[in-house]
């Protein structure tokens, strides 16, 4: 099959949506410090409003896959919808107090919901060959829309936290113009579903694609926590060291997480040419690796932490797009969609799990050095569940044989 006309055209508009809309994610995870002082939010407040986030996606995918939404409903007015529900509830922080706050976040992350998980499949409708690589470019750009509202905290030291929120709010109507006007399906749809309940079970009965899952769910104990608390850790490591690296804890945190691009890149490419499962098996066991190791360089030197830092935040996301992959090339053809969907649902929900507990082992141990030790057995467990599908003949599906 020929590779279809403008692909590479649409992967970029694609792409250029969701750095938009997905800086809605962590724009008031950016702002925490703020936020803290202004409302006078204890730490559990605090860490609801990225919780809220995490448990409105994971509402918005299991009930979309659930009626098979994703599978009925065309794509790209599905993707504009839901972003432009994402700028209001991001712009809705401007007038809420922290209760509002919390419901305006799980509103958003119901609106995520209706982007991330749509926007892939409709990307894998423009690449049969190389789906890995275009895979790795979307999450690319959902990586550095997440790092946004960091870098624009960094920029605004001493600015009005406000300006934050105002721009990741105006990226996400940026992001539905584009979907509605510059966005349509490919040349290789997918097969088109009707409303069957069971399907969105039985995706999960099928072995090859259950292991694919557990890996998936082992990345995602791992990368969220991380994301949502690197500042945290920036912060508290920055209190004994000078200079620090990249200037300050949002820069770094911007850094570590606007990084993953190189990751997810690198990743598609990888895995098109050695196989999904042997990618990410390799990305995790390098990214656990960084998550048992970054208490050494609690208190520098400083050039070692900024680079260890930089190595977790290439690696924690590298493989994130080959699960992604791996469902569209396991999984029935009519209910990929739904498939990705339930994926992510379940995926989603672990990392309220991992979000909630990571401050709380924190204090339990004593600080911030160790508290990464906690999301050690996620790529543990992955990486066991990617090498068992390795060796299983259906994984002659992945990736034209490329396991």
């Amino acid at each position: 099959m020929p590779p279809a006309i403008g692909r590479w055209r649409m992967l970029a508009v694609i792409c250029l949506g969701v750095v938009g809309v997905l800086a809605t994610w962590f724009s008031a995870t950016a702002i925490v410090p703020e936020l803290i002082r202004v409302w006078q939010l204890t730490p559990g407040q605090a860490a609801w409003l990225t919780n809220a986030v995490q448990l409105g996606f994971v509402i918005g995918a299991v009930g979309a896959s659930l009626v098979n939404l994703p599978d009925i409903a065309p794509m790209h007015r599905l993707m504009t919808a839901a972003a432009l529900l994402a700028a209001l509830s991001n712009a809705a922080l401007l007038v809420v107090g922290p209760e509002g706050a919390v419901i305006a976040r799980f509103v958003t992350g119901v609106a995520l919901a209706g982007v991330y998980p749509p926007a892939l499949k409709l990307m894998a409708t423009w690449f049969v060959k190389g789906r890995g690589l275009a895979l790795g470019f979307l999450i690319g750009a959902l990586t550095f829309g997440s790092s946004m509202p960091h870098l624009v905290r960094a920029m605004a030291e001493g600015i009005d936290w406000h300006v934050v929120v105002w721009a990741t709010s105006a990226t996400a109507l940026g992001g539905a113009v584009v979907f509605g006007l510059l966005v349509r399906e490919g040349p290789n749809p997918f097969g088109r579903a009707t409303f069957n309940p069971r399907q969105s079970l039985a995706v999960f009965t099928d072995r090859p694609l259950l292991l694919a899952n557990i890996g998936y769910f082992g990345h995602m104990w791992e990368l969220y926590a991380m994301w949502a608390w690197i500042l945290a850790f920036a912060a508290a490591a920055e209190a004994g060291m000078h200079p620090f690296p990249f200037g300050s804890p949002s820069m770094l945190s911007f850094v570590v997480v606007a990084s993953g691009v190189i990751g997810c890149l690198a990743g598609g490419w990888l895995s098109d040419r050695i196989g999904r499962c042997l990618t990410c098996a390799g990305m995790m066991i390098i990214s656990g690796t960084c998550a048992a190791l970054m208490g050494v360089f609690f208190d520098g030197p400083p050039l070692m932490l900024g680079l260890f830092a930089l190595l977790w935040g290439i690696t924690v996301i590298g493989d994130s797009a080959q699960f992604s992959a791996a469902v569209t090339e396991l999984a029935d053809s009519a209910f990929v969609g739904t498939a990705l969907a339930l994926q992510m649902g379940i995926g989603f929900g672990l990392t309220v799990i991992s979000i909630w507990a990571l401050p709380l082992f924190a204090d339990w141990i004593g600080g911030w050095q160790w508290a990464f030790l906690f999301l050690l057995p996620g790529p543990v467990v992955g990486t066991w569940a990617m090498l068992v599908l390795r060796a299983r003949p259906e994984a002659v599906s992945l990736a034209h044989g490329a396991r």
